[in-house]
């Protein structure tokens, strides 16, 4: 078992901190709020945990084996450098930090140190996000056509951070952790509609050099919450609905298939494959719970994890230049700068 402090309870330290009272692995030691009412809350229901305002008491305890870090983005940075440089293991809320040079920095402060840095990538956890994994994997699905995201809800709205960096951070996680690809160029459109705020409406556009497509749409103001997923491959094709209660994900037997005519390529036919559906069994434990026993096996191991410090880099690097092209109305921005890299579809 490790001891853990949990600094920030405000929307997802709750989440965290029963979750790990309800693991085996972790033992919740204190917690830091900077509002006192929210400390008084906590205190009502768990009397054993030791409460504060000021964070360094947590970094100065020496019972403490790990910080969680579930603050807004911009503090993210400070903390968890502060905690590395304190010794302790650190878990951070996504996005992990506000630039990808601040990712590469507490990534070298940890991999010296020693330490496990893990984002809280909570979707990779799910069981329907691991039998996506595995089902891409198996080489079932083909070639990989395309994924395409639609990610809206009415609020929550953030005051630090705009509808890319709180919801599309979810597809960019998940897309690092299942396709066997990486983007090579990316390009955005957004809007505000709130005098004051950031974007609350935006569209991605992924390109890869391989001849893969992603699209992710993210909207704060729909009428309506939609989670679904469509990966589409030559032999077969996923729908993954994450509002259904059940069969969450579905593989449908169904594509084209393209012959090439007599006279030339020009008189090409396409045929079209309808099979069967089915929707395979996933895991039923909560993606949390499940994501604090890795990090607390990662801790005592040594081991890598799945959402390590890297994976939080390649989905930070693509917020980045997705935030700038969405200030240069959607130009292309690559994320390499080594130009001999052709992105398929992005010339």
């Amino acid at each position: 078992m490790i001891n853990i402090g949990v600094i920030g309870y405000g929307y997802w330290g709750p989440n965290l901190v029963r979750s790990m009272f309800e693991a085996s692995e972790t033992n919740v030691v204190a917690v830091s709020d900077m509002r006192e009412e929210r400390l008084r809350l906590l205190h009502s229901r768990y009397p054993s945990v030791e409460v504060t305002t000021d964070y360094r008491h947590l970094l100065d305890n020496p019972e403490i084996d790990a910080i969680a870090i579930a603050t807004p983005v911009h503090a993210h940075y400070e903390l968890a450098l502060q905690a590395l440089q304190s010794g302790k293991h650190v878990l951070v809320e996504k996005p992990m930090t506000s630039t990808s040079e601040q990712a590469r920095r507490l990534i070298d402060e940890a991999e010296r140190r020693k330490l496990v840095l893990q984002v809280d990538h909570t979707f990779v956890y799910t069981g329907a996000v691991r039998k996506i994994k595995d089902l891409v994997a198996s080489g079932k699905l083909g070639d990989i056509y395309y994924y395409d995201s639609t990610r809206i809800n009415l609020g929550l709205f953030q005051r630090d951070v705009d509808v890319i960096w709180d919801l599309a951070v979810h597809d960019l996680a998940i897309m690092d952790y299942v396709l066997p690809f990486t983007p090579c160029a990316v390009a955005a459109t957004g809007i505000n509609h709130v005098r004051g705020g950031t974007e609350n409406l935006a569209y991605l556009t992924m390109f890869f050099e391989e001849n893969l497509i992603a699209h992710v749409n993210v909207n704060w103001l729909s009428p309506v919450k939609m989670r679904r997923t469509l990966i589409g491959g030559s032999k077969q094709m996923i729908v993954y609905d994450d509002m259904e209660p059940s069969e969450k994900v579905k593989v449908y037997d169904k594509g084209i298939t393209v012959t090439s005519g007599t006279d030339s390529l020009y008189n090409a036919l396409v045929g079209y494959r309808s099979g069967d559906m089915f929707a395979p069994q996933l895991e039923v434990a909560e993606a949390l719970k499940v994501e604090l026993q890795h990090f607390a096996n990662c801790v005592e191991t040594g081991a890598t994890p799945i959402t390590s410090g890297h994976a939080g880099l390649q989905v930070v690097r693509i917020l980045e230049s997705a935030s700038l092209s969405m200030r240069q109305r959607g130009k292309l921005i690559e994320l390499e700068s080594d130009q001999s890299r052709i992105c398929v579809g992005a010339a």
